[in-house]
C-alpha cells in the first residue's frame, strides 16, 4: 500500500513514519513518498527516516520527489501536512495580528483566517490533482487550519477527504487518566469545530464520569485544561474545552502574553527548525538523535505563554508524546482493513448538528470502515457553545469565499467577523498588513 505525504520535508514527518514502523500486520503500508518542494529539507527527513528505520527488516521503503503529480499517482492514502509560506509566514501571521493587538495564532483569530487565506488555494489544486490522479485515494488532511481547509477540500473530495487533530485525542486521555479509566475503553462525547470543542461526556461501561470528576476540585484540577482554565470556569461550564478555548475565554490575558514574550511560538520554531535543518546539511550529523532533541524542546514549549497566563506551570511529561500520527494509522488501518473503530474527526456534518448545513466541516465522534468516516449522533450544544461554534463557521465560509473570489472585501469580512477581532477598521488594517507580507495573498483585489 502507498502512502504519500505532502509536505514531506517537515519537521513532524518521522512521527508518521514511527507509527508506520509499528505496524507488521498484512496491508500495511510498504512504501512512503515523500513530496516537499524544498529538496533540502527532503533530504533532511530522508536522513532521519533511514537511521529511524535501522534495523527494522520490514521498514516502508521511502522514496522523495519535488513532482506533485508523481507523488500522487497510484497512492493509497495522501496525508497532507503542508505549510504554506513556512514558518517565517506563521511569524508574520502572528507579528501582524499582535501589531493590532488581536491574536496571531495560527488557527485562531486573525492568524487562522490569514493562514487560510493563503492555504486554501493551495489545498484546493491538490484536491483538484487527487480526483484526477488517484481516484480512490483517502485524503487525511492534518494541514492548519485543518477545519477550514477539509472543508474546502471536500468540495472537489467528498467524504474522500477526512482531517484529523491530535488536541481532542490528547485531552480526552487526560480526562481518562484522572479518572482512573482506559482512554480506549472510554466513549468521549465530543462535539464542535476544530479547535473550538468541548467533551461533555467521558462513559466508560455504560456510565459518565464527567459528573464525578467536576464535582471534585482536587482532581478537576490536577491535569492540563484544569490547571488551563481553572477549577471554577470548567464547572461553569459543565463541559472540558478543547485547550484552544484559552484563547477565547482569555483572550485579554493571551494577547498581552504573546504581547511580551521575547519570541512568539512561530518565531520560536523557525529559528529553531532552522538550525535543526542547517545541522543536517552536515553529512557527519546523527540525524537521528539531533531530530529527537529538537522535537523534546518543540513539544515541552508547546501553549507555554497560555500556560504560564494561567499560573500552569510545566506540561506533564505524559502529555509530550504527540499523538495526530496514531489517529493518521488508526484512521488508515480502519478504512484499508475494515478495522472499524471510533475516532474524533473532522468530517462534513451530514445531520450531526442541527445548526449548521450538510456540508459543514466539524469534529465529533465518527464511526470508522472500510466506507470512511461516519459522524455519530450528539446531543445539541448549549447555548453559549453554539453561539461561538457558528460564528467561527460563518467565518470560515467567508475565507472560502474570499480564496474561490479572489475578493478583498471579502477576506475583510472574514476578519471583521471573527469574535476575536473587534472592529472592522482593524480587520481593513489587517487584510492591508498581511497582503504586504505575504506573497501568497496576491490574487485578493
Amino acid at each position: 500500500m502507498k502512502l504519500t505525504i505532502l509536505g514531506g520535508g517537515g519537521f513532524r514527518v518521522p512521527l508518521v513514519y514511527g507509527a508506520l514502523l509499528q505496524d507488521h500486520a498484512e496491508g500495511r503500508v510498504t512504501h512512503v513518498v515523500l513530496h516537499d518542494l524544498d529538496p533540502a529539507r527532503l533530504s533532511a527527513v530522508t536522513r532521519v527516516l533511514a537511521e529511524q528505520a535501522a534495523g527494522v527488516p520490514d521498514a516502508p521503503e521511502v522514496s522523495a520527489t519535488t513532482d506533485l503529480d508523481e507523488a500522487l499517482r497510484g497512492a493509497d492514502f495522501v496525508f497532507s501536512a503542508i505549510r504554506v509560506g513556512g514558518l517565517e509566514g506563521r511569524a508574520n501571521d502572528e507579528r501582524v495580528a499582535l501589531a493590532e493587538g488581536v491574536l496571531g495564532q495560527e488557527t485562531v483569530g486573525a492568524g487562522g483566517i490569514a493562514y487560510g487565506l493563503r492555504t486554501v488555494p493551495v489545498a484546493v489544486d491538490i484536491a483538484r490533482r487527487v480526483a484526477r490522479l488517484a481516484p480512490d485515494a483517502w485524503v487525511i488532511n492534518f494541514t492548519n487550519p485543518a477545519g477550514l481547509v477539509t472543508e474546502a477540500m471536500s468540495r472537489h473530495l467528498g467524504d474522500r477527504v477526512i482531517g484529523i487533530c491530535d488536541s481532542p485525542v490528547g485531552l480526552g486521555r487526560r480526562i481518562a487518566r484522572v479518572l482512573g479509566a482506559n482512554p480506549k475503553e472510554a466513549w468521549i462525547d465530543y462535539v464542535g469545530l476544530n479547535h473550538l470543542g468541548w467533551v461533555r461526556g467521558l462513559r466508560v461501561a455504560g456510565r459518565d464520569e464527567l459528573p464525578r470528576l467536576l464535582a471534585d476540585p482536587d482532581l478537576l484540577g490536577s491535569f492540563e485544561e484544569g490547571k488551563l482554565f481553572g477549577v471554577d470556569w470548567l464547572r461553569s461550564l459543565g463541559a472540558i474545552p478543547n485547550e484552544y478555548l484559552h484563547y477565547y475565554y482569555f483572550n485579554r490575558e493571551a494577547v498581552r502574553a504573546y504581547q511580551q514574550a521575547e519570541k512568539t511560538r512561530g518565531a520560536f520554531l523557525h529559528d529553531q527548525q532552522a538550525r535543526f535543518y542547517a545541522e543536517m546539511g552536515n553529512p557527519d550529523a546523527p540525524a537521528w538523535k539531533v531530530w529527537n532533541q529538537t522535537r523534546a524542546e518543540r513539544e515541552a514549549t508547546y501553549m507555554a505563554e497560555n500556560r504560564e497566563t494561567a499560573g500552569a506551570g510545566e506540561r506533564d511529561e505524559d502529555d509530550l508524546s504527540g499523538g495526530y500520527e496514531k489517529v493518521a494509522l488508526a484512521l488508515m488501518r480502519a478504512i484499508a482493513r475494515d478495522e472499524r473503530t471510533t475516532l474524533i474527526l473532522n468530517v462534513r456534518n451530514q445531520r450531526t448538528l442541527s445548526v449548521l448545513d450538510t456540508d459543514a466541516v466539524i469534529e465529533v465522534p465518527c464511526l470508522v470502515d472500510a466506507n470512511g468516516a461516519h459522524p455519530v449522533t450528539v446531543d445539541p450544544l448549549p447555548d453559549h457553545a453554539t453561539g461561538l461554534v457558528c460564528a467561527v463557521k460563518a467565518v470560515e465560509r467567508e475565507v472560502l469565499a474570499a480564496a474561490d473570489s479572489g475578493s478583498r472585501a471579502t477576506a475583510v469580512k472574514a476578519f471583521a467577523l471573527h469574535p476575536l477581532v473587534d472592529s472592522v477598521n482593524v480587520a481593513r488594517r489587517l487584510v492591508e498588513g498581511y497582503t504586504e507580507v505575504h506573497p501568497g495573498l496576491a490574487y485578493l483585489r
